[in-house]
Formats: structure tokens, C-alpha cells, sequence
């Protein structure tokens, strides 16, 4: 097991190397982070925790995923059409738990959308519960928990 410098130093570089993947609509790239068994979460209330028996704006497995991957580079979504650029800000990684296998860790993001003109941006506090092993770190779960995913949001082209 790493010092808790050298996990927290390769997590934060695993967080920035996925942000930065989805700034610059690396899509393909972005789905070999994950595990098979890995879930995309977008819960509608913050303080909700039983993901699989409640309302949520993504709840994707791998099959999931692979389909809003191929919407997005494909055109065939609404919100793709109008694909924007989006830039996202993380700050605040902290590990919660750390063991041989999973690490999960939390940090806070900005995510910026320049779409039409109009600068929209999307505060979310993340949690990633990610596998170590030989390949390094994989993303079993991210749940991005969105400050105003109870309000209005408009139609998105991106990956939170």
C-alpha cells in the first residue's frame, strides 16, 4: 500500500487525466477507465445513497455508457447537435477509504459549458470509488452530485 501522499498524488492525477479526457470529447478513452461492472451516477437528490431504488438523471452501467458514447460522437442525440466546450475545474480531492483493492475518493468540480454563446456552469460535489490492480486505477463508480440537480437544467451534450 502507497503513503497516503502517493495515493492522494495518483488519484488526483487519475481525476485531472479523466476531466481532461472529457474536455477534449476523448469518449473512447474516457469508457477504458472503467471496470465492467462500473456505474455513471447522476442522482437527482443529494442526499440520497440507494442509487439502484430511486429517481436519477444517469444511472449507466457499461452498455450505458458505450450507447451515450456513441450518441455524443455520433450526432444522434438532440443535445449533441449543439455540442459545446466545456472545461472542468477539480479542486478538493480527498480519500475517504483506502484499501488493497478500492480507493474511494471525493473532490469538487466546477464543470464550465460554452454552448451558443452562453457560459453555464455546474457545480458538483464527485465521488469515485475506484479499483487498484496491475493497470492502475479503474472507475467502478463516479456519482457526481450535482448542487442543483433538483432545479433546472437544460439539455446537456457532455459526460459530468
Amino acid at each position: 500500500m502507497k503513503s497516503n501522499t502517493q495515493l492522494l498524488a495518483q488519484v488526483t492525477e487519475f481525476i485531472g487525466y479523466e476531466a481532461d479526457l472529457l474536455d477534449h470529447k476523448a469518449y473512447q478513452e474516457w469508457l477504458s477507465l472503467w471496470t465492467d461492472s462500473g456505474l455513471y451516477i447522476v442522482p437527482t437528490d443529494l442526499n440520497e445513497t440507494d442509487y439502484l431504488n430511486t429517481l436519477n438523471l444517469a444511472l449507466d452501467d457499461a452498455d450505458m455508457r458505450r450507447m451515450r458514447v456513441a450518441r455524443l460522437e455520433n450526432g444522434e442525440s438532440v443535445s449533441a447537435m449543439s455540442v459545446g466546450s466545456t472545461v472542468r475545474m477539480v479542486s478538493r480531492v480527498r480519500i475517504l477509504e483506502a484499501g488493497d483493492e478500492l480507493v474511494i475518493a471525493r473532490c469538487a468540480m466546477t464543470l464550465n459549458e460554452l454552448r451558443h454563446g452562453k457560459l453555464v456552469t455546474y457545480p458538483a460535489n464527485v465521488e469515485y470509488t475506484l479499483k487498484t490492480g496491475a493497470e492502475g486505477l479503474k472507475l467502478e463508480r463516479k456519482v457526481v452530485k450535482l448542487l442543483h440537480a433538483d432545479g433546472f437544467l437544460r439539455t446537456v451534450s457532455f459526460i459530468f
